[in-house]
């Protein structure tokens, strides 16, 4: 069971569905090293080969093995702007197929449904793809091309939905799904006949190996198309987690945070402007944080003429922000933000009207008479009269679900799971959580960040649960 339709979800399903990668045969891999261990076993699939010896020396933008031998797989020389094809070929063999479920509250393609539609990706958009279908070659059937080698939040969403559909998984997806609690159970204290509304045909989703001394019990309910609550539980011996960090806004944690004029999630702002509640005369909105929801934040304010007041505790030039990492090139639109942030301080007027740059601040309160108290690295304290407050400081996941929020499986068992901080511990070859045996993590929850990325987790998971249900090849 998967919890978890994304990305990671979705390239994982098509993996277990019985969908192997192999090395073409005759083709030059631009790394010679990579090349002649590919050379070695060529009869052999990636999924069946030692993914810590293909992986060894790889080097990348991440920090898994797999993920890096994955995608280089897949995309060879991307990152120098080269546009080599795949070098992997795909047999479909079902007795190979691994039976499974998706479980999704939205349509597959997960949180990439929740984004403004308008809005550019940071990934160029190639990386955005999933395995033996291009996204620019899907994005070529509608006709379009990439802007800048990018795509728009509504083309991905659009893409995941037509990828599952097209690779025929839909039957493994249950969406309009909510999952209350993971919790290991013993195999005696259920009947093989136990049923529920979300197994349908898959009978074989439970015969479970005879050594199952304990199995996941996996409770939630299903949203019907009137709205009622259905509860189910569903019984497998494996779980994957793949819930992305989109769920749980950061708080700042301050005085006043919960009035109705603080926000934590950009749409709000896209409402505000769409309800004509804030305008050109509006007071300023305050916008919290220095990365890119903040910068998106900014420049839609910036589109709509709406002043902004943008306060962020680092200083500009601080290597760890986000636009000091991202070329000037591909990204002019966050590079007018960050000249924006430069020229634009309270101290000396900038040529940019309606916005207020305030770096090394940080918020001390929220009134009731929509006053903002900030306070500066000197401890000088400022207060501003705001229309509206935006604190757009990154996400956490939220593991309600899992016993103790699934504090215990993070690298720092004493801190909440964070995508950069404090990741699931996980076997970087299998992703199986190292404090929980059964239990896989992708993606965020594991620390990796990037679409591009969390195709190897998946790898490294369908690699895993292959060898646990023999079907490996001798």
């Amino acid at each position: 069971v998967f919890l978890g339709n994304g990305p990671s979800g979705i390239c994982l399903s098509y993996l277990l569905s019985g969908n192997i990668p192999y090395f073409k045969r005759d083709c030059l891999h631009p790394n010679p090293i990579l090349q002649r261990k590919l050379e070695e076993a060529p009869d052999a699939s990636i999924l069946d080969q030692d993914l810590e010896y293909l992986s060894e020396g790889l080097e990348g933008r991440s920090h898994s093995p797999v993920a890096l031998l994955f995608d280089t797989l897949q995309r060879p020389d991307t990152d120098f702007s080269g546009t080599a094809e795949s070098v992997l070929t795909w047999w479909h063999k079902t007795d190979r197929a691994i039976p499974h479920l998706v479980l999704g509250r939205n349509a597959p393609g997960g949180a990439w449904h929740s984004i403004e539609g308008s809005m550019i990706t940071l990934s160029r958009g190639e990386w955005m793809g999933l395995p033996d279908l291009p996204f620019k070659d899907w994005l070529k059937q509608k006709r379009r091309g990439l802007r800048n080698n990018r795509a728009t939040a509504e083309d991905i969403a659009q893409y995941y939905q037509h990828y599952v559909m097209k690779k025929g998984l839909q039957k493994n997806f249950r969406c309009g799904t909510v999952v209350t609690s993971v919790r290991k159970v013993s195999a005696e204290n259920f009947s093989d006949h136990t049923q529920d509304s979300l197994q349908e045909n898959s009978d074989s989703l439970w015969n479970f190996t005879e050594k199952s001394t304990e199995v996941f019990q996996v409770d939630g309910f299903f949203k019907t198309v009137k709205g009622d609550k259905e509860p189910f539980s569903v019984y497998a011996e494996n779980v994957v987690l793949a819930t992305g960090t989109y769920d749980s806004p950061t708080w700042l944690g301050v005085k006043g945070e919960n009035l109705s004029y603080v926000h934590h999630k950009l749409s709000a702002l896209e409402e505000a402007v769409k309800n004509n509640s804030i305008g050109i005369v509006s007071d300023p909105v305050l916008i919290v944080g220095a990365g890119l929801t903040a910068a998106d934040a900014i420049l839609f304010a910036h589109h709509c003429n709406i002043p902004v007041i943008h306060v962020f505790r680092r200083r500009v030039s601080d290597p760890g922000l986000i636009f000091n990492q991202l070329p000037k090139m591909m990204y002019p639109e966050y590079h007018k933000v960050h000249q924006m942030m430069k020229e634009q301080s309270a101290a000396c007027a900038g040529p940019y009207e309606c916005y207020i740059s305030l770096p090394e601040h940080h918020v001390l309160s929220f009134g009731k008479d929509n006053k903002c108290i900030l306070q500066d690295k000197n401890g000088y304290q400022k207060v501003y009269k705001i229309s509206m407050a935006l604190v757009l400081t990154g996400s956490n996941p939220n593991l309600f679900f899992l016993p103790n929020n699934g504090i215990d499986l993070a690298m720092d068992s004493d801190q909440p799971v964070n995508p950069k901080r404090n990741p699931i511990d996980v076997d970087p070859f299998t992703y199986e959580c190292t404090q929980e045996k059964g239990l896989y993590a992708l993606g965020p929850l594991a620390g990796d960040n990037f679409v591009r990325f969390v195709q190897g987790g998946a790898l490294a998971v369908a690699s895993s649960l292959l060898k646990k249900t023999n079907k490996n090849p001798p």
